[in-house]
């Protein structure tokens, strides 16, 4: 073969070659983004077309978390806490939190301990206005109405077991109250939402509380109507729920506010397909210099909200009681015993 036809040759090779050298680079600078990646997540919808909160959520995993941010991280901002750093946060917590429930007047080890993992909490407080994490000052009134609260069981001569109406309506099994009901604890954080056209409903699992909440724009009920969850009305905003609660009775009313000036706007916003975000603003004039809101995510479990059969189990309040009696009748042989 003539040096001519050989150099003919390799340049048809190489042409035929080309192409199959430098298609797979055109074909990934050409491929468009998969659909995964640039499509964003949609809320789905209920059959009538509002938002689908649905299901059954839990905030076990925020227990733990204060209310205002702590002294140590003054000048940080919420979103910079996070990695091994919060998960360091969470689980000196959670050791704390258990070790305040040792001993022989607590529930036995193993009980509720298991299923509590603050490890998974989202953040190192909840309070996210003001931007400084803290609840705003108190109006003077605030300070003079806890004051008088204050004074007037000291002068009535009860002490803190008397009667069972001595007790908390927690300790009696009769409300947390809002927005109470939904903060974590240490168990029975369970929320079930449930919807129907013009209603949203809220089962929580601890004292085994229910809300009906209207959307057909309806006012609030009367100001004489009070209830200890106040009166709620919702609408929505977008794929987020607001719900507006007024009406509070003064018996377990949030952090000592006015009943009648307390103004709890919630704000139920669904994240993703199993996590929803639940943010609370606390508006009342006649108790805090201004609005406050805090936040934290619910996140989606698997089955209904179970019985919590609080007044068939309610020992706790029993024991009290009893215990109370002990004393008083131990005091009072004493004082006998010392006359004679």
């Amino acid at each position: 073969m003539s040096h001519r036809s050989l150099r003919l040759v390799t340049v048809a090779v190489a042409v035929s070659i080309a192409p199959m050298l430098v298609s797979p680079v055109s074909a990934q600078t050409r491929r468009p983004p998969t659909t995964a990646a640039v499509k964003k997540w949609t809320p789905p919808r209920t059959p009538w077309g509002d938002p689908d909160l649905q299901g059954s959520f839990s905030n076990t995993s925020e227990n733990g978390t204060p209310l205002e941010r702590p002294e140590i991280f003054e000048g940080r901002k919420l979103e910079d806490i996070k990695g091994e750093e919060l998960v360091a946060i969470k689980r000196e917590a959670q050791k704390r939190t258990v070790e305040n429930f040792q001993g022989p007047l607590h529930a036995p080890d193993g009980w509720w301990q298991p299923d509590l993992n603050m490890t998974k909490g989202s953040q190192a407080w909840l309070i996210v206005d003001p931007p400084n994490g803290k609840i705003p000052s108190l109006m003077p009134e605030a300070t003079q109405r806890a004051a008088a609260r204050a004074a007037a069981r000291r002068n009535s001569g009860r002490g803190p077991a008397d009667s069972w109406e001595d007790r908390s309506l927690y300790d009696r099994c009769i409300t947390r109250g809002l927005p109470g009901s939904m903060m974590p604890a240490i168990y029975g954080n369970s929320y079930q939402i449930l919807q129907a056209p013009g209603y949203v409903t809220i089962v929580y699992e601890m004292i085994h509380e229910i809300r009906v909440i209207p959307l057909d724009g309806r006012p609030h009920a009367a100001p004489n109507v009070r209830s200890y969850m106040g009166d709620a009305r919702g609408h929505w905003e977008g794929d987020t729920l607001v719900v507006e609660t007024t009406n509070f009775r003064d018996e377990g009313i949030y952090r000592n506010a006015n009943p009648a000036t307390l103004r709890v706007v919630e704000r139920f916003t669904r994240t993703g397909s199993d996590t929803v975000k639940w943010s609370v603003t606390i508006n009342d004039p006649a108790t805090w210099t201004a609005p406050w809101t805090f936040s934290m995510p619910l996140t989606k479990e698997e089955g209904p909200v179970l019985e919590y059969a609080c007044h068939e189990g309610n020992l706790g309040l029993m024991n009290i009681l009893s215990a109370a009696r002990s004393e008083e009748k131990a005091a009072e042989e004493a004082a006998k015993k010392n006359g004679k």
